[in-house]
Protein backbone atom coordinates (compact mmCIF):
# COMPACT_ATOMS: atom_id res chain seq x y z
CA UNK A 1 0.00 0.00 0.00
CA UNK A 2 1.29 3.35 -1.01
CA UNK A 3 1.97 5.90 1.57
CA UNK A 4 1.34 9.22 1.13
CA UNK A 5 2.36 12.77 2.70
CA UNK A 6 0.35 14.11 5.64
CA UNK A 7 -2.06 17.04 4.04
CA UNK A 8 -1.17 16.22 0.72
CA UNK A 9 -4.50 16.94 -0.75
CA UNK A 10 -6.03 19.02 2.45
CA UNK A 11 -8.87 21.36 0.69
CA UNK A 12 -9.81 19.08 -2.10
CA UNK A 13 -13.62 19.46 -2.39
CA UNK A 14 -14.68 18.12 -5.92
CA UNK A 15 -13.00 15.17 -7.79
CA UNK A 16 -12.79 14.48 -11.81
CA UNK A 17 -12.28 11.31 -13.09
CA UNK A 18 -11.20 10.18 -16.72
CA UNK A 19 -13.15 7.26 -18.15
CA UNK A 20 -12.13 4.67 -19.64
CA UNK A 21 -8.77 2.69 -18.21
CA UNK A 22 -9.57 4.98 -14.71
CA UNK A 23 -13.01 4.18 -13.74
CA UNK A 24 -13.91 1.57 -15.79
CA UNK A 25 -12.48 -1.60 -18.03
CA UNK A 26 -13.47 -1.15 -21.35
CA UNK A 27 -10.99 -2.70 -22.88
CA UNK A 28 -12.77 -5.98 -23.69
CA UNK A 29 -15.65 -3.94 -25.74
CA UNK A 30 -13.37 -2.02 -27.44
CA UNK A 31 -11.20 -4.77 -28.77
CA UNK A 32 -13.79 -7.12 -28.92
CA UNK A 33 -15.56 -4.57 -31.61
CA UNK A 34 -12.04 -4.36 -33.85
CA UNK A 35 -11.91 -8.57 -33.17
CA UNK A 36 -15.47 -8.64 -34.48
CA UNK A 37 -14.35 -6.59 -37.50
CA UNK A 38 -11.43 -9.21 -37.82
CA UNK A 39 -13.49 -12.37 -38.31
CA UNK A 40 -16.08 -10.58 -40.38
CA UNK A 41 -13.01 -10.59 -43.05
CA UNK A 42 -11.76 -14.05 -42.02
CA UNK A 43 -9.27 -13.46 -39.92
CA UNK A 44 -8.35 -14.52 -36.09
CA UNK A 45 -9.26 -12.56 -33.14
CA UNK A 46 -6.39 -11.08 -31.84
CA UNK A 47 -5.54 -11.88 -28.23
CA UNK A 48 -7.06 -8.76 -25.61
CA UNK A 49 -3.39 -7.73 -24.02
CA UNK A 50 -2.74 -6.38 -27.61
CA UNK A 51 -5.18 -4.27 -27.73
CA UNK A 52 -5.03 -3.26 -24.25
CA UNK A 53 -2.38 -0.76 -23.99
CA UNK A 54 -3.80 0.95 -27.07
CA UNK A 55 -7.47 1.65 -25.39
CA UNK A 56 -6.40 4.81 -24.23
CA UNK A 57 -6.05 5.94 -28.57
CA UNK A 58 -9.73 5.03 -28.94
CA UNK A 59 -10.74 3.93 -32.56
CA UNK A 60 -7.44 5.54 -33.80
CA UNK A 61 -5.52 2.76 -31.07
CA UNK A 62 -7.70 -0.54 -31.89
CA UNK A 63 -7.74 0.13 -36.04
CA UNK A 64 -3.62 0.14 -35.96
CA UNK A 65 -3.42 -2.82 -33.56
CA UNK A 66 -6.60 -5.16 -35.82
CA UNK A 67 -5.24 -3.79 -39.23
CA UNK A 68 -1.96 -1.76 -38.69
CA UNK A 69 -4.11 1.14 -40.14
CA UNK A 70 -3.21 4.96 -39.39
CA UNK A 71 -5.49 8.01 -39.82
CA UNK A 72 -3.18 8.56 -42.82
CA UNK A 73 -4.94 5.25 -44.90
CA UNK A 74 -7.12 5.34 -47.38
CA UNK A 75 -9.71 3.20 -46.10
CA UNK A 76 -9.43 4.32 -42.61
CA UNK A 77 -12.40 6.65 -42.26
CA UNK A 78 -14.94 4.04 -43.51
CA UNK A 79 -13.19 1.69 -41.44
CA UNK A 80 -13.61 3.61 -38.32
CA UNK A 81 -17.07 3.83 -38.76
CA UNK A 82 -17.73 0.53 -38.77
CA UNK A 83 -15.98 0.01 -35.34
CA UNK A 84 -18.14 2.88 -33.75
CA UNK A 85 -20.72 1.15 -35.28
CA UNK A 86 -20.31 -2.24 -34.01
CA UNK A 87 -18.99 -0.69 -30.23
CA UNK A 88 -22.05 0.97 -30.27
CA UNK A 89 -23.98 -2.14 -29.98
CA UNK A 90 -21.94 -3.37 -27.46
CA UNK A 91 -20.57 -0.58 -24.66
CA UNK A 92 -21.34 -2.70 -21.74
CA UNK A 93 -21.48 -6.28 -22.58
CA UNK A 94 -17.78 -6.81 -21.17
CA UNK A 95 -17.12 -3.25 -20.09
CA UNK A 96 -17.06 -3.06 -15.61
CA UNK A 97 -15.65 -1.21 -12.93
CA UNK A 98 -12.34 -1.62 -12.23
CA UNK A 99 -11.89 -3.67 -8.84
CA UNK A 100 -12.47 -0.70 -6.09
CA UNK A 101 -13.91 1.74 -8.22
CA UNK A 102 -17.70 1.53 -6.81
CA UNK A 103 -16.88 1.24 -3.55
CA UNK A 104 -14.39 4.44 -3.91
CA UNK A 105 -17.79 5.94 -5.62
CA UNK A 106 -19.42 4.77 -2.29
CA UNK A 107 -17.42 6.53 0.16
CA UNK A 108 -17.18 9.78 -2.01
CA UNK A 109 -20.61 10.01 -1.48
CA UNK A 110 -21.27 9.07 1.56
CA UNK A 111 -18.56 11.78 2.31
CA UNK A 112 -20.43 14.15 0.67
CA UNK A 113 -17.63 14.85 -2.36
CA UNK A 114 -19.21 15.64 -5.31
CA UNK A 115 -17.92 13.95 -8.20
CA UNK A 116 -17.87 13.70 -11.86
CA UNK A 117 -16.12 12.09 -15.42
CA UNK A 118 -14.17 14.24 -17.90
CA UNK A 119 -13.35 11.59 -20.83
CA UNK A 120 -12.16 12.13 -24.30
CA UNK A 121 -15.07 9.86 -25.50
CA UNK A 122 -17.40 11.20 -27.89
CA UNK A 123 -21.14 11.65 -26.43
CA UNK A 124 -22.53 9.41 -28.91
CA UNK A 125 -21.13 6.44 -26.53
CA UNK A 126 -20.60 8.58 -23.11
CA UNK A 127 -24.05 9.10 -22.76
CA UNK A 128 -25.82 5.86 -22.74
CA UNK A 129 -22.79 3.95 -21.16
CA UNK A 130 -22.60 5.85 -18.47
CA UNK A 131 -26.60 6.06 -18.26
CA UNK A 132 -26.52 1.94 -18.74
CA UNK A 133 -23.75 1.47 -15.66
CA UNK A 134 -25.50 2.38 -12.18
CA UNK A 135 -21.98 3.58 -11.42
CA UNK A 136 -22.50 7.10 -12.61
CA UNK A 137 -26.34 7.44 -11.09
CA UNK A 138 -24.46 10.30 -8.36
CA UNK A 139 -22.12 11.60 -10.97
CA UNK A 140 -22.52 15.52 -10.90
CA UNK A 141 -21.02 16.26 -14.13
CA UNK A 142 -20.22 14.00 -16.83
CA UNK A 143 -18.17 15.73 -20.09
CA UNK A 144 -17.60 14.14 -23.18
CA UNK A 145 -14.87 14.85 -25.60
CA UNK A 146 -17.25 16.54 -27.47
CA UNK A 147 -18.76 18.38 -24.91
CA UNK A 148 -16.49 21.83 -25.41
CA UNK A 149 -14.43 22.75 -28.69
CA UNK A 150 -11.56 21.15 -27.30
CA UNK A 151 -10.71 17.83 -25.98
CA UNK A 152 -7.93 17.09 -23.18
CA UNK A 153 -5.11 17.81 -23.03
CA UNK A 154 -7.04 21.42 -23.36
CA UNK A 155 -8.20 22.46 -19.85
CA UNK A 156 -11.88 23.34 -21.37
CA UNK A 157 -13.51 20.63 -20.34
CA UNK A 158 -11.65 20.72 -17.13
CA UNK A 159 -13.22 23.93 -16.64
CA UNK A 160 -16.45 22.72 -17.36
CA UNK A 161 -16.61 19.84 -15.20
CA UNK A 162 -15.79 22.56 -12.41
CA UNK A 163 -18.21 24.69 -13.02
CA UNK A 164 -20.88 21.87 -13.42
CA UNK A 165 -20.13 20.63 -9.92
CA UNK A 166 -20.10 24.03 -8.61
CA UNK A 167 -16.22 24.42 -7.75
CA UNK A 168 -13.13 26.52 -8.60
CA UNK A 169 -10.64 24.40 -10.43
CA UNK A 170 -8.06 24.70 -7.41
CA UNK A 171 -10.53 22.92 -5.05
CA UNK A 172 -10.71 19.94 -7.50
CA UNK A 173 -8.34 16.82 -7.79
CA UNK A 174 -8.24 14.88 -11.70
CA UNK A 175 -7.76 11.35 -11.50
CA UNK A 176 -6.29 9.60 -15.26
CA UNK A 177 -4.59 6.89 -17.05
CA UNK A 178 -2.83 9.16 -19.66
CA UNK A 179 -0.23 11.71 -19.75
CA UNK A 180 -3.19 14.33 -21.48
CA UNK A 181 -5.07 13.57 -18.45
CA UNK A 182 -2.23 14.82 -16.05
CA UNK A 183 -1.47 17.65 -18.85
CA UNK A 184 -5.07 19.21 -18.53
CA UNK A 185 -5.46 18.33 -14.65
CA UNK A 186 -2.12 21.20 -14.29
CA UNK A 187 -3.61 23.44 -17.26
CA UNK A 188 -6.90 23.77 -15.26
CA UNK A 189 -4.82 24.53 -12.14
CA UNK A 190 -6.41 20.99 -10.33
CA UNK A 191 -4.27 18.48 -8.26
CA UNK A 192 -3.56 16.02 -10.49
CA UNK A 193 -2.87 11.86 -9.52
CA UNK A 194 -1.73 9.07 -12.31
CA UNK A 195 -4.03 6.29 -12.14
CA UNK A 196 -0.81 3.86 -12.66
CA UNK A 197 -3.11 0.30 -12.36
CA UNK A 198 -4.72 1.97 -16.10
CA UNK A 199 -3.65 1.24 -19.75
CA UNK A 200 -0.32 2.87 -19.43
CA UNK A 201 1.51 0.34 -21.68
CA UNK A 202 4.73 -1.02 -20.82
CA UNK A 203 6.69 1.20 -22.33
CA UNK A 204 5.71 4.00 -20.49
CA UNK A 205 7.03 6.11 -17.90
CA UNK A 206 4.13 7.89 -15.93
CA UNK A 207 6.81 9.55 -13.18
CA UNK A 208 7.49 11.59 -16.02
CA UNK A 209 4.06 13.09 -16.09
CA UNK A 210 5.25 14.78 -13.38
CA UNK A 211 1.49 14.59 -11.49
CA UNK A 212 1.13 15.19 -7.75
CA UNK A 213 0.39 11.45 -6.97
CA UNK A 214 0.31 8.19 -8.40
CA UNK A 215 -2.01 5.27 -7.01
CA UNK A 216 -2.10 1.53 -7.94
CA UNK A 217 -5.66 0.71 -7.11
CA UNK A 218 -8.94 2.46 -6.60
CA UNK A 219 -8.94 2.51 -3.40
CA UNK A 220 -5.38 3.87 -2.76
CA UNK A 221 -7.50 7.29 -3.80
CA UNK A 222 -10.01 7.01 -0.51
CA UNK A 223 -6.30 6.93 1.38
CA UNK A 224 -5.17 9.67 0.17
CA UNK A 225 -8.06 11.60 0.91
CA UNK A 226 -8.54 10.30 4.22
CA UNK A 227 -12.21 8.65 3.19
CA UNK A 228 -13.61 6.81 6.07
CA UNK A 229 -14.28 3.18 5.82
CA UNK A 230 -17.80 2.44 4.44
CA UNK A 231 -19.63 1.32 7.60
Amino acid sequence: MVAFPPQLFLGIEAVLFDLDGTLIDSAPDLGGAANQMRTARQLAELPLLDYRCRVGSGARGMLAVAFGLSPESEDYELLKEEFFAIYATRLTSLSQAFVGVEELVQRLDQSLIPWGVVTNKSKRFTVPLTKAMPLFSSAGSIVSGDSTPHAKPHPAPLFLAANQLGFAPEKCLYVGDDERDIIAGKAAGMRTVTAAYGYLGADVDHRQWDADATIHSPLELALLLNLPKMP
